[in-house]
């Protein structure tokens, strides 16, 4: 089609015109809007309301000063009967520049009458000539709404999408695609028409391989952007390409393959990474039946049999469906929350009943059973995979897993622009809130955690427009209202990552500071860092099992908490028997199992696993020990993590000896000894770095100790702890030289 070069005219001004009817049928299927001869002519483009695109056809039916347009064009721009509209010649190409042919079109059809439906296949092909044939060279453009009569039928169409291109594109559109409504484009015999069953009612047919499915589920105006979901780019990417991109694809194309759809989507991941957010937001871009959603535990009934007959209910209307249709049948969704609820491993409940089993074999049967359904796609949510029954997870059943990961900075970043779009749109954020600066103190955060870090930070802002003295009452600068910097850090110091580094056990542990009495210490330092680069940057390990092993109270657990606090990296946790006092066996072997899988839910990980004999109950006595907590124990310290994470164990123990009786020395790539104060210059070194006294006391110290080690022939060995413990109790004596001198005496030992 060419494009005509028009003499130049200068536009004519608006007119106002009242909204009337069309005046006949006839004109209704023209998709034009119908003037008198003396407001416009015949073919002419016109815009209404400076957004809405017709073309004109004349009329001497239609009064002077009046518009005829039909209910869907009145609908479609929210027009009533003798409304006033301001209308004005428009120019396409002068508008809109090079892209102003349609190169793509996609459309949502329905019958326009629910009650004169049919089976019939529409062919897809034949639909677009005809489309063509009626409407070439009229402008369209998305949202857009018409009526179009087709073998008899009345249809009521919607335009989803447009794909703009220049005149010499049109053949092979591809690029911009639009469902904004200011995007407009002229339909040429060149443009590539696709039909969409807006109800799935419309049944539609083409033998075309280039022309995707009819009855897509995925609707035409989707884009990912619309659904609001930060940080998850590459999963959802997985799961569209996984689990929907066959059924966009033409049907005759995939039956060339000779595959079929899947069935079972799982999602999995930490709690608020956002998988009953993907699983919500799946059901704005289906053009299918509305997603049936159910929450595990509500499908379990006390009444026996009446929880595999709601598994079977489930079902009912695909598989009806299915009987009748075939692969014409729509696509059913069933969205389980909280799978592994349900859906536990066989025989692990012990309950007796069996219940809980047979509702396992229900759905396995439903989903891959003798009667195999194609029309179903079933979507698992759960933060345990682990838990959940073996035979589910096969191909079959849930064909597609994919792990919800908690978002990078560049995650982070996307979400926390989602969750401050509408302060940005209405000016209530303060130029000094960067964005990129959150993304970077948040590390470890949820996409949950951190709309909650947005909620607590507009707390504060709004604390600070009420009234002092009062807890309801505002003060007059409230319109002034904005969330400010300060806002979001206060909101830090607020809202806590629950899979992020537990700062408060490791500070304690390392609240002295680490005092570097000796170069061994500087030895063992450099060593943790260098493994710690190693597990962050080696492209063949990523995974680092470490022991520090040395005499109790020799600094091993700060040391180990130090070097974890310094690899900055998002996930740092620290196990101790401290934190599972009281627990029984089972308990602590949870407590432990849980804390090494929360190691591998981030892409960086440090574990610090502090006094392992006291982790598995060793005391000397006997010898006794928990010989269940020690196998579990060895099994994790040995466990890579899954591909994609890499992990850091720094273990600590004081009994190197029995460690290696147990036989649990081969699960450490490495081994560090740390020493204890061995020289009365690794002691004065001690006095030095925590300002003891003055250089001359702390002299008079050393030699009285070195007169001691002399006439008794005794030596120094004591951890670093003793001797701190030491000073600070000689620091509250009057003579704290002498007491100091005194306390450190006791601790020597005889060569």
């Amino acid at each position: 089609m060419e494009k005509f070069n028009l003499p130049f005219r200068r536009p004519a001004a608006s007119k106002i015109l009242k909204i009337c009817n069309v005046p006949s049928n006839q004109l209704a299927l023209s998709n034009c809007v119908v003037a008198n001869p003396k407001d416009f002519r015949d073919g002419e483009t016109v815009i209404a309301d400076n957004i809405f695109v017709f073309s004109v056809r004349t009329s001497s039916e239609v009064g002077e000063g009046f518009l005829g347009a039909n209910g869907n064009q009145r609908m479609w721009a929210h027009w009533s009967l003798n409304q006033d509209v301001s209308i004005a010649p428009y120019d396409l190409f002068k508008s809109t520049g090079s892209h102003a042919y349609l190169g793509a079109l996609n459309i949502e059809i329905r019958f326009r009458n629910r009650n004169k439906t049919t089976n019939h296949k529409f062919d897809q092909d034949v639909l677009s000539e005809k489309f063509i044939q009626n409407y070439e060279s009229q402008i369209f453009q998305p949202t857009q709404e018409m009526v179009f009569e087709f073998q008899g039928f009345l249809f009521n169409l919607v335009v989803k999408s447009v794909q703009l291109v220049d005149l010499g594109q049109a053949a092979s559109a591809d690029s911009n695609i639009s469902s904004n409504i200011t995007s407009k484009g002229l339909l040429t015999n060149h443009t590539l028409i696709t039909f969409y069953s807006g109800d799935n009612i419309v049944k539609l047919d083409s033998n075309s391989l280039n022309r995707p499915n009819a009855d897509a589920i995925i609707r035409p105006d989707f884009k990912f952007e619309d659904m609001g979901i930060g940080g998850l780019d590459k999963e959802f990417t997985s799961i569209f390409r996984r689990a929907f991109a066959s059924r966009i694809f033409p049907p005759a194309l995939i039956e060339k393959l000779g595959i079929t759809h899947v069935k079972g989507l799982l999602l999995y991941g930490p709690p608020g990474t956002g998988k009953t957010l993907i699983a919500r937001r799946i059901g704005k871009m289906l053009n299918a039946r509305e997603p049936k959603i159910v929450n595990g535990p509500e499908i379990l009934s006390k009444y026996v049999g009446s929880s595999e007959e709601n598994i079977r209910n489930l079902f009912k209307d695909a598989e009806a469906e299915y009987k009748s249709k075939g692969d014409s049948s729509s696509l059913h969704i069933i969205i389980f929350d909280e799978l592994d609820s349900v859906f536990k491993q066989r025989g692990s409940r012990g309950d007796g009943t069996g219940v809980a089993d047979n509702v396992v074999n229900q759905l396995l049967s439903k989903m891959d059973g003798v009667d195999q359904l194609n029309n179903i796609l079933i979507i698992g949510m759960t933060n345990r995979r682990d838990l959940i029954d073996e035979a589910l997870l096969r191909p079959g059943r849930f064909d597609v897993q994919v792990e919800i990961h908690l978002p990078d900075e560049y995650g982070r970043k996307q979400i926390l622009e989602i969750k401050t779009k509408k302060m940005k749109e209405n000016s209530m954020l303060t130029p000094d809130v960067n964005l990129n600066e959150l993304a970077s103190l948040t590390k470890n955060f949820s996409g949950a955690e951190l709309e909650g870090l947005v909620k607590s930070a507009s707390s504060f802002s709004i604390n600070r427009h009420i009234k002092v003295g009062t807890v309801a009452a505002i003060n007059e600068d409230v319109a002034n209202m904005k969330v400010t910097r300060a806002d979001f850090l206060n909101a830090l110091n607020e809202v806590k990552p629950a899979f992020g580094v537990n700062e408060e056990d490791l500070k304690m542990v390392t609240k002295g500071g680490i005092i570097k009495f000796s170069t061994k210490i500087d030895e063992i330092i450099n060593h943790g860092m260098r493994y710690l680069k190693q597990v962050s940057d080696s492209q063949k390990t990523s995974f680092i099992s470490l022991l520090m092993h040395g005499p109790s109270g020799s600094g091993k657990t700060a040391l180990a908490a130090s070097i974890a606090l310094a690899s900055k990296f998002p996930f740092v946790r620290f196990i101790s028997p401290e934190a599972m006092v009281g627990m029984s066996e089972s308990a602590k072997i949870q407590y432990i199992d849980n804390t090494f899988r929360d190691s591998y839910k981030s892409p960086l990980n440090v574990l610090v696993v502090d006094n392992i004999e006291g982790l598995i109950e060793w005391v000397p006595i006997g010898p006794r020990f928990s010989n269940p907590i020690l196998q579990a124990l060895k099994v994790y310290l040995k466990r890579s993590p899954p591909e994609g994470h890499r992990l850091l164990i720094i273990s600590t123990s004081s009994t190197h000896a029995v460690l290696q009786q147990m036989d649990i020395l081969n699960c450490f790539h490495n081994e560090l000894a740390v020493p204890n104060l061995t020289s009365l210059a690794e002691f004065n070194n001690v006095m030095e770095s925590v300002d003891f006294m003055d250089e001359n006391a702390r002299a008079y110290i050393t030699k009285k100790l070195q007169a001691i080690e002399a006439n008794n022939g005794a030596r120094l060995n004591v951890g670093i702890k003793k001797a701190l413990t030491n000073i600070d109790t000689a620091s509250f004596d009057q003579d704290e030289s002498n007491e100091l001198i005194e306390l450190m005496a006791q601790t020597m030992t005889s060569r």
